[in-house]
């Protein structure tokens, strides 16, 4: 008689890099609480450049299309995403503001999307309320951050980046020993 034994995805089960990634994304958070004003400008000052990667990625892709029309289409693309890359990066206290009015839509869907999936996870993991009450607090967190908007935006921003890194970080790092338990 042979036994059948079930398949454990390797993925979940390594916890090395989950256990490595889990613990910078609550370093990075403490660090993000603790300088609320840089960690806004510096996400900011990020998310900027890769706008402007991604322009010029964009438009040499552009360049290498065949057909006039798919060459025009995104080149302007390109140049959008450039000029919005060097408007953020030229002027990031503006870029904060606009930054904060997508992080807060983000966060927002970020925290409907792990209610969902904490539900999902409730048979697999005994830590999966963790993850709901992360993605709970995200869905608040989105929400302030409308109401607030744009007289927080300066701190705001890189506060709920810390806190945000902070508990994705911490359920990263429960979750995955909860089913290391279990599958051991």
């Amino acid at each position: 008689m042979r036994i059948i034994e079930p398949e454990i995805d390797e993925q979940i089960v390594s916890s090395g890099w989950t256990t490595a990634i889990a613990v910078l994304m609550i370093l990075l958070g403490i660090i993000a609480i603790a300088f609320p004003f840089f960690a806004s400008v510096a996400s900011t000052l990020v998310f900027g450049w890769v706008f402007i990667f991604a322009g010029i990625t964009q438009i040499v892709y552009a360049f290498q299309s065949r057909g006039a029309g798919k060459v025009v289409g995104k080149l302007i693309l390109g140049l959008l995403y450039l000029l919005a890359g060097i408007l953020v990066v030229a002027n990031p206290l503006k870029g904060v503001l606009a930054f904060t009015l997508v992080l807060g839509i983000t966060i927002f869907v970020q925290g409907i999307i792990q209610v969902s999936i904490a539900f999902q996870m409730r048979r697999i993991s005994p830590n999966w309320g963790l993850m709901l009450v992360s993605g709970i607090i995200g869905i608040i967190f989105g929400i302030f951050v409308w109401s607030n908007f744009p007289f927080g935006a300066v701190w705001l921003i890189g506060t709920f980046i810390g806190i945000n890194l902070l508990f994705d970080g911490v359920w990263m790092l429960t979750l995955h020993s909860g089913q290391r338990r279990v599958l051991q």
